[in-house]
């Protein structure tokens, strides 16, 4: 398998299927191209194979994943076989997606480390003691407590000034989660879908 090819397996779904011998290849198609009967779908049969396209495919398509694809009918020395390859933009996101919120959390932690000296550097001046606020004669005649000195920041107020790359983490381990689970499940879920098609269930 060439470079090309492992790169396209990332957002295309490959396979095949056996058709029952009592099947024609015509008759195969037949039954399977009620599935591209659908709006916002164009298909072209030509022979053994038929090709097709959505566009702003509507939610009740079962094949809505998937915006352009081949299906094909050969006979190889096991019988007569469906090939099908279909392309999915929406895996392509899912996949492309972690891959940029890796890019932003470098991002951010590079423009976190390019703020640090500006930081110290104010970190220092807030450092001095802050002035003692001065308590009028009524009040020190009546013997009321002097008020308080203001409080300095805390730290921990700093810290959450501070830019995190975490949720840029989280992100891309969601999306990653996202493409593992929709490569596995749409591919056996159009497998289904294309056998029990075959089957006439």
């Amino acid at each position: 398998m060439t470079i090309r090819q492992w790169i396209e397996r990332i957002w295309h779904v490959e396979g095949s299927l056996p058709i029952d011998p009592a099947q024609s290849g015509d008759e195969a198609l037949d039954r399977l191209e009620p599935l591209f009967h659908q709006v916002g779908t164009s298909h072209d049969r030509n022979g053994r194979a038929l090709t097709f396209h959505k566009k702003d495919p509507v939610a009740q398509d079962r094949l809505a994943t998937f915006e352009n694809g081949v299906l094909r009918i050969e006979r190889d020395e096991s019988g007569m076989m469906l090939h099908y390859r279909l392309a999915s933009r929406m895996l392509l996101f899912c996949f492309l997606a972690p891959l940029m919120f890796l890019a932003f959390a470098q991002v951010t932690i590079l423009i976190s480390k390019w703020e640090e000296p500006k930081n110290g550097a104010a970190a220092k001046e807030e450092k001095k003691e802050p002035a003692a606020l001065p308590q009028h004669p009524i009040d020190k005649f009546l013997g009321a407590p002097a008020p308080e000195k203001p409080k300095k920041d805390d730290k921990s107020k700093e810290e959450d000034k501070k830019l995190k790359p975490t949720a840029s983490y989280v992100f891309a381990g969601l999306f990653a989660i996202l493409y593992i689970i929709g490569r596995i499940l749409e591919a056996r879920l159009v497998r289904r879908l294309f056998r029990k098609t075959l089957q006439g269930v």
